[in-house]
């Protein structure tokens, strides 16, 4: 009996190990930070990147962590360099924002692994490799912004929709050019208003320039501009104009806390910071992710597109609703190429927005 007993123990312990040996081979749970270059609560942008965390606790095990450093850029590089010195596994931040300061820490970290979303560090100039250990997420905002721009052009009775961005650079142009776009296919001569707040945390301010294209004649509005976006929100309450949200599915978010609101955002522009993250963190889970690399990521990766619910159905004919449909189709199998601001040149730009202002 004692031999039988000593044989199982000496099994079982053989099968800890080499089955404990198997699963991290194969993708064992990761330890994952988020820096937030901000603050959580924007049911926007930060919000998105939140939820992406909740996907790998939750599906995936991760043991997860999310700091919050506000809109002082002065907190940003100590609060990345404290989570660099605790090694985690996987550091993730994102914004244009923190492109140069994990392109400045990374160097100092070579063995921290990184994932930075909505932008991308220079690997075309990374002569030294201190860029290997860095996987770069950017988003194809211009097709998601190109469906809203139709479906603004679409729902507007007055032929002239807005579009209150947060920072005039170059993701946020991105995004007008693709509503643009947009909005001319579906409206050859629809005018659009573009404003831009200067921040992404200055609501009075996104309140203020919205009024301001109401006063120009403007009917549906795009808000572009994170924590900011909630000034154009609360306007559209105020005036009880349509509008449409971005990153998340602001009408669901708002459904509980503001009905009145959420049936005014009759779609969102989703940017799947969440989607996006949790695809990364799973592929490194299982040795797939290719460090050192950038992506894109649009409509056929399923990390951009526009909000289909029931307030969109209700709101939104079916007709409107099959259009819109249709532009999807078309940009997914390139018969529909949407213009970039990337790589677009100035006087390219601005004459293109010139086209169609009132």
């Amino acid at each position: 009996m004692r031999k039988i007993l000593i044989a199982s123990l000496f099994c079982f312990t053989l099968f800890c190990f080499f089955g404990c040996s198997k699963k991290n081979d194969s993708g064992a749970a990761l330890n994952v930070a988020l820096m937030i270059n901000g603050n959580l609560g924007d049911k926007s942008f930060h919000d998105s990147a939140n939820n992406g965390m909740n996907l790998i606790r939750d599906k995936l095990g991760c043991k997860t962590r999310v700091v919050e450093t506000g809109y002082d850029d002065s907190k940003w590089e100590p609060a990345l360099r404290d989570l660099c010195d605790e090694k985690y596994d996987i550091i993730v931040c994102g914004t244009w924002q923190m492109q140069e300061l994990v392109s400045k820490v990374a160097a100092d970290y070579p063995e921290q692994k990184m994932i930075i979303y909505d932008t991308s560090v220079d690997y075309a100039n990374d002569t030294a490799g201190k860029f290997k250990n860095i996987y770069s997420m950017e988003y194809k905002q211009n097709e998601g912004s190109y469906l809203a721009g139709a479906l603004a052009a679409k729902m507007s009775g007055t032929g002239v929709i807005g579009f209150v961005g947060g920072m005039d650079n170059t993701v946020i142009r991105d995004f007008l050019i693709g509503y643009i776009q947009g909005a001319k296919d579906a409206n050859p001569a629809i005018k659009v208003i573009p404003s831009y707040i200067g921040n992404f945390s200055d609501t009075a301010k996104a309140k203020e320039l919205t009024f301001t294209q109401y006063q120009m004649g403007a009917d549906v509005v795009f808000s572009v501009a994170a924590n900011a976006g909630e000034g154009t929100l609360q306007a559209s309450k105020e005036r009880n104009h349509l509008v449409i949200g971005v990153d998340s599915d602001q009408a669901m978010l708002y459904e509980s806390s503001d009905p009145v609101l959420a049936k005014l955002i009759m779609s969102s522009m989703l940017k799947r910071v969440d989607q996006s993250i949790y695809i990364a963190v799973e592929k490194a889970m299982n040795g797939s992710l290719e460090w050192g690399k950038r992506v894109a990521l649009g409509i056929n990766e399923d990390c951009i597109g526009l909000a289909d619910n029931p307030i969109y159905r209700e709101v939104v004919p079916e007709d409107v609703r099959q259009e819109i449909a249709m532009y999807n189709e078309r940009i997914k199998t390139n018969q529909i190429q949407v213009l970039s601001a990337f790589g677009m040149e100035q006087a390219a730009f601005s004459s293109f927005v010139d086209s169609v202002r009132p």
